[in-house]
């Protein structure tokens, strides 16, 4: 089962693949090495990275991941700061201090970006090597960051983790969700709180939703609230801050534009994206480069759903978690693997079974309503400018929140039923995933990353 705790995990920007999954595969290959008690004899480390992470890489912020992983730093309580200051200090006197010792490590020659790699277990792959004082090598490891802060060694990847414990209410595709839901008389919802409970107790769960509701609140709140010019050389200003300004405005005045809601549910997912993109406290929900449409809806929601209470919200995360493991489970949430169809496609598709959920839809709503918003971004391609999660991502997260806001209407308005089923549209997502060239899978190396220059 993959789980709310898996799905929803609080971290930094700017990638969840990039940037989170690199430093938590560093901190692992630490935590690998200090269980083989060859901690102090290590004299130096050599990281090497393949793929889209090399592609990709400097943009996304991997190299200052890595070396914070290393350092033993975690993503969800590690200062955005931090990973700047590691960086500096690691090129101008070339060690890391990992348990209390200078290790040798210097950036231009153990941290490499190997782009012509051809054949890996996942585009997103990362190679670690301890050596001793003499060179010999007292561990390798390689690691693979499969989407959405998840990370498998590349023996692993491809291959479902052993549930230690059962859960009630097992299922592994669309169908068999509904099946169970109506079997047992559950809404989706009270089905997956069922499974979080046989892992952990009901205060923790729910603890741990309002956590995250929290977290993707503030998240907004500092977006808007922060001007300034978005770091990696696009000169990107943010936007949030004029768009809430003007809406503040437009809400004074007697005759208020009929978009105005539009504006709004944008305005949220903007606010998040730039947090992202600046490096900052972001949610993973389910990939840093989609964190802006769940909270965008969210927020519609809370503020403007007469009637909105905590429960809502729980609820739709907990639905939201159900869509977002199928699409984990049978198709990918990695751009680098299927491109974005899978961020903000798999995002949206959240969304909208969540927020039908939310507003008491029933489950055939909600199947109907993540169905609608995956197949309207089947063949969304990956293409980030500069390998920054700025242009086109930011404003394609905005477009996202809108979608699911109007899916979760239009499924709404109908009786459940429809043509193309959930799991149908997943499946398209992993096929088109497949079929679609690597130059449109977050390398940077097609569409508009290559057609617009990067000033």
């Amino acid at each position: 089962m993959i789980s709310a705790f898996d799905l929803f995990k609080i971290g930094i920007g700017p990638s969840s693949s990039h940037t989170v999954g690199p430093m938590r595969a560093a901190a692992a290959f630490i935590e690998a090495l200090r269980a083989s008690g060859s901690m102090l004899r290590m004299q130096r480390i050599k990281v090497v990275l393949f793929g889209s992470l090399a592609w990709t890489g400097h943009g996304h912020g991997s190299d200052r991941a890595v070396l914070a992983g290393l350092s033993g730093e975690r993503p969800d309580s590690v200062e955005p700061s931090t990973l700047q200051q590691l960086m500096q200090r690691a090129n101008d006197e070339h060690w890391l201090q990992i348990d209390g010792r200078r290790i040798e490590f210097n950036p231009r020659t153990d941290l490499v970006f190997d782009t012509a790699a051809l054949v890996l277990a996942h585009p997103n792959t990362l190679s670690f090597t301890a050596v001793d004082a003499a060179g010999s090598v007292l561990l390798q490891q390689r690691w693979c960051s499969v989407g959405g802060g998840f990370i498998a060694l590349e023996c692993d990847v491809g291959v479902m983790p052993r549930q230690s414990t059962a859960v009630p209410y097992a299922f592994a595709s669309a169908a068999e969700l509904l099946a169970i839901a109506a079997r047992e008389g559950l809404s989706i919802a009270a089905l997956v709180l069922g499974n979080e409970q046989a892992l952990r107790p009901l205060a923790e769960i729910e603890a741990h939703l309002d956590r995250v509701a929290l977290a993707m609140m503030a998240c907004i709140d500092r977006g808007i609230a922060t001007e300034g010019e978005l770091p990696g050389g696009l000169k990107v200003r943010r936007r949030a801050p004029a768009l809430h300004a003007r809406l503040k405005i437009a809400q004074g005045k007697t005759v208020r534009a009929a978009h105005e809601i539009m504006d709004h549910v944008s305005l949220y997912a903007i606010a998040v994206n730039e947090e992202n993109a600046a490096g900052g406290r972001i949610v993973t929900a389910p990939t840093n480069g989609a964190a802006g449409v769940i909270p965008a809806v969210m927020r519609y929601y809370r503020d403007h759903v007469p009637g909105a209470d905590t429960a809502g919200l729980r609820t739709y995360l907990l639905t939201a978690t159900a869509v977002g493991a199928l699409c984990k489970m049978n198709a990918s949430i990695s751009g680098a693997e299927v491109g974005c169809q899978g961020e903000v496609g798999s995002a949206c598709s959240m969304a909208a079974a969540g927020l039908v959920a939310a507003l008491g839809g029933n489950n055939g709503h909600i199947e109907n309503a993540a169905e609608i918003a995956m197949e309207h971004h089947l063949g969304m391609t990956c293409d980030p400018i500069g390998g920054l999660v700025q242009i086109p991502c930011i404003e394609r997260n905005a477009f996202g929140a809108v979608k699911a806001i109007n899916a979760a209407s239009l499924a709404m308005h109908g009786d459940g039923t429809h043509h193309v089923s959930l799991d149908q549209v997943i499946a398209t997502m992993r096929q088109t995933g497949a079929d679609m060239q690597s130059k449109y899978k977050e390398t940077s190396l097609g569409g508009l990353a290559v057609n617009v220059p990067e000033c």
